[in-house]
């Protein structure tokens, strides 16, 4: 296997999960609109806003990455929501499918040869699709972590 298409399938498998941290979708599986919405004392967030920022962090970088007239978004405010829980049950389900979504479009561009995975951005200063993969692979592994500690904290995990 040459080195190109082993580092294509290194990275697809860090983006998904499942080596050292749970896949996202096992991490997220079986939580409640309620229980997203549930507050730890002393926790500054809830599941849903750890939720929202991954979605909107995920979603944010991919732009970046494929997009050369990206503007920031202002930081803080525009990564993190105001809500402590969702809607309903079904604004859960949307926001743990568009996560998946934006993990499988990373996906896509780390297996898409065509796109040299070192050449950095020309809108950029000095990132490439290399780095933004990992960026997303760790920024994921970080909060799917504190969520995890928060289902341990509410009872919903073994």
């Amino acid at each position: 296997m040459d080195q190109d298409k082993a580092l294509r399938k290194q990275l697809t498998q860090l983006l998904r999960g499942g080596e050292a941290f749970r896949p996202v979708e096992e991490v997220l599986q079986g939580i409640t609109a309620a229980e997203a919405g549930q507050t730890v004392q002393q926790l500054p967030y809830t599941i849903w806003q750890l939720m929202e920022h991954l979605r909107f962090a995920l979603y944010d970088i991919l732009e970046f990455s494929r997009n050369p007239a990206y503007t920031a978004p202002a930081w803080p405010d525009d990564y993190w929501v105001s809500e402590t829980a969702p809607a309903d049950q079904a604004k859960l389900e949307a926001s743990l499918q568009a996560i998946q979504e934006g993990i499988e479009q990373m996906v896509q561009r780390v297996q898409d040869t065509t796109q040299d995975l070192f050449t950095p951005f020309a809108h950029g200063d000095g990132q490439n699709l290399l780095r933004e993969a990992m960026l997303i692979a760790e920024h994921n592994a970080y909060h799917l972590g504190e969520i995890v500690v928060l289902r341990r904290l509410l009872g919903n995990w073994e």
